[in-house]
């Protein structure tokens, strides 16, 4: 069985009461050299990065909130199944606009795995450009601290108006956290974008920081 289809058949047999946080599996057909999979569509929805485009490139601080704390849930429930996404970004987040508000929905599990607290990795999968620091510096990451990296960058690309993070850019200093966000927001980039792992705050300190109180 491939890694994708194991990952969310697992996804689909634990699914949270109410909305889904992720997109599902309906149906899944191996072919031999190729894999099928039908997936849920979920309508009407766009990804992050469409949905920014369209409103000038950026988004206030209290609609990245709202983003950010369901992203924050759905990488801790994802954590809690021992599931590492790998490549969360702004492609592959969901926004379903609805009556009550925004939901999110995270797709593309084609590069995740299942992991433990231990797992150490030695060969990168995900998207270059958002790689985390340890792998350029040491070539080897770990699962939290990866997504939390991945989080903040989101987060930045959310608020820099048509600016596209970049791990190396960001180490370089070549592009930087604007200040005419608020403090407690500034500290949550800072935070997420933190160069060393061990220093970087977990899932769940993210979920209680002061910005998204």
């Amino acid at each position: 069985m491939s890694l994708e289809v194991a990952v969310m058949k697992k996804l689909d047999k634990d699914l949270p009461k109410g909305r889904s946080p992720y997109v599902t599996l309906l149906d899944w057909y191996d072919l031999g050299q190729k894999l099928i999979l039908v997936m849920e569509r979920p309508v009407p929805a766009e990804d992050l990065t469409e949905y920014i485009n369209k409103r000038g490139g950026s988004l206030d601080e209290m609609e990245a909130k709202v983003i950010l704390k369901q992203l924050l849930d759905v990488a801790e429930k994802l954590q809690d199944k021992c599931i590492f996404h790998r490549d969360i970004k702004t492609e592959n987040i969901l926004i379903e606009s609805t009556t009550d508000g925004l939901h999110i929905r995270i797709i593309d599990f084609g590069l995740s795995c299942f992991t433990t607290q231990k797992s150490l990795y030695r060969l990168f999968f995900g998207t270059p450009s958002l790689e985390p620091p340890e792998w350029l510096r040491h070539h080897w990451y770990r699962a939290g601290p990866t997504t939390v990296w991945q989080i903040g960058a989101v987060l930045f690309e959310i608020l820099h108006n048509q600016v596209d993070f970049q791990t190396e850019g960001f180490l370089k200093e070549e592009i930087k956290i604007s200040n005419k966000f608020s403090d407690e927001c500034r500290d949550f980039l800072r935070k997420s974008l933190t160069a060393e792992p061990e220093a970087r705050p977990t899932l769940k300190q993210l979920q209680c920081h002061k910005w998204l109180r």
